[in-house]
């Protein structure tokens, strides 16, 4: 049972609608019916500039962080577990499919990478500078999101089998790829708007 309320506990907590808060503060306006439709950083941006992008990135991040480091205080564990990798995953899913919201929120992207900090850090900063890198050469953040992801549960096995091990090493790789396919289905639209070539750019201003 306690494992049970702490994974409903995660998936409210990465429920809490900060883009979505953030825009119709700021500007009077939903977030979800402008531009890609939704609540991350990106879109917000894109809606409310790039303060309010920034603050949205760091607090979506935080849902995914303060949904694990929750989940391991309450159990005692320093490495992960079945609970945590699920709790990871019910983040995310709180943050894609926000009961608030009518279950219409944003891709997961930060809120994964929040979880992903206390699960395999080092492998997400290797994860980010390939995000870093593909944005800066071809301006597409959904494209560096999506290969990032995909990157992200072999740079795991990478580190565990290569460079050093990684304590509950099937639970954190239950947890990145969980919230992979969810962040590849929520970007579905925009893999067929690259493959059409008509995926929105950032600028480099």
């Amino acid at each position: 049972m306690a494992a049970v309320i702490l994974i409903c506990i995660s998936y409210l907590i990465g429920s809490i609608p900060f883009g979505y808060l953030i825009v119709r503060a700021k500007v009077r306006d939903d977030v979800r019916e402008s531009g890609s439709g939704g609540t991350g950083a990106t879109n917000v941006t894109r809606r409310a500039g790039k303060l309010a992008g920034l603050v949205t990135l760091l607090l979506d991040a935080a849902k995914g962080a303060v949904a694990i480091a929750l989940v391991k205080w309450v159990l005692g564990s320093h490495e992960a577990s079945l609970v945590v990798a699920l709790s990871g995953i019910a983040a995310v899913v709180g943050h894609c499919f926000p009961v608030w919201l009518g279950f219409r929120g944003g891709k997961g992207v930060s809120t994964a990478v929040g979880a992903s900090l206390f699960l395999a850090p080092w492998c997400l900063i290797a994860a980010a500078l390939i995000f870093i890198a593909l944005v800066s050469a071809t301006r597409y953040v959904s494209l560096g999101s999506l290969v990032a992801t995909i990157a992200f549960p072999l740079l795991i096995l990478t580190q565990n089998y290569l460079i050093m091990p990684i304590n509950g090493l099937r639970y954190v790789m239950l947890a990145a790829v969980g919230t992979g396919l969810i962040i590849i289905v929520r970007h579905q639209a925009n893999i067929e708007r690259l493959l059409r070539g008509t995926e929105s750019k950032i600028t480099r201003r």
